[in-house]
């Protein structure tokens, strides 16, 4: 598997467009995904170099088999200084091993903690348990 970063710094390239990048994302999260408007903020966010982040594609002979995307939160301590977004991994290719070197690549290439959100009855629940990821707070949210 390889990866490749886009940032702030590095932006995208004509192999990896913000297209390429909604559109993956967009079918391979499945129920558990968002609007490709919503996804393409997210991209935005990393690519603006007030707020930051990184974006890490993993590929396997040239093919995209999986995306993460991770906020800068601006903060420290009492809110941990990334937020991974969203991850997905192409669904013929799951089970293959893929997801834990992309989740591994990601914790790795930032620095402070991490945080996201993850439905219950998502598979991915105990691979994020198994990375070490816990859950401190039961989050609740006002939508007005």
């Amino acid at each position: 598997m390889n990866f490749t970063y886009i940032n702030a710094t590095t932006g995208t390239s004509e192999k990896f467009t913000n297209k390429t990048i909604t559109h993956f994302l967009h079918t391979h999260l499945e129920e558990f995904g968002d609007t490709e408007e919503d996804i393409q903020k997210c991209i935005d966010y990393v690519l603006n170099p007030n707020k930051g982040g990184q974006i890490i594609i993993g590929t396997d002979e040239d093919k995209i088999v999986g995306i993460v995307i991770l906020n800068n939160t601006g903060m420290k301590d009492y809110i941990p200084e990334n937020i991974l977004v969203y991850i997905a991994i192409n669904n013929s290719q799951r089970g293959k091993g893929y997801g834990k070197k992309l989740m591994e690549k990601a914790i790795s290439s930032v620095e402070g903690n991490i945080a996201l959100h993850v439905e219950p009855n998502n598979p991915a629940k105990a691979l994020y348990e198994k990375l070490g990821f816990t859950n401190k707070y039961l989050e609740m949210r006002l939508i007005k």
